[in-house]
């Protein structure tokens, strides 16, 4: 009984550990404590951020989901739009939060197949979205 009890909680253990947070709110499988994620501030609205956004998934690969997020702080409403893609086989989450009416925060996370983080890519979706929010 105590070896059955003793291999499910590590079985417990070992499939909470191998869980990852993503930008979207939602959980993936993946290697944790990897840093995946690309941030940066535009100044720019956030349908115009948005916009680029969506644009650079569609050039570069396929969009799976899109979610908009409703929050509370301080007595505002916050909005925050998600996108989800495959991009190069790999799972890239991308969010976009109006901070205030002139600038925007964008978030670029990417996973592999395997859990694992593919920081080049984030950083290549963020730099194809400032350069199309400059044409």
């Amino acid at each position: 009984m105590k070896t059955i009890l003793c291999g499910l909680l590590l079985g417990v253990a070992v499939l909470n550990w191998g869980c990852v947070r993503t930008v979207s709110g939602d959980t993936t499988a993946g290697v944790p404590f990897l840093h995946d994620k690309v941030e940066a501030q535009y100044d720019r609205p956030m349908e115009q951020v948005y916009a680029a956004a969506m644009d650079v998934i569609k050039a570069n690969g396929t969009v799976v989901d899109e979610k908009i997020l409703h929050g509370q702080t301080g007595g505002t409403t916050d909005i925050v739009k998600t996108i989800e893609g495959k991009v190069h086989e790999r799972t890239v989450w991308i969010r976009v939060q109006q901070i205030d009416p002139k600038v925007t925060s964008l978030t670029v996370q990417t996973r592999t197949k395997g859990g694992g983080s593919d920081l080049d890519l984030a950083a290549t979706l963020d730099k194809q979205i400032a350069l199309k929010l400059v044409r």
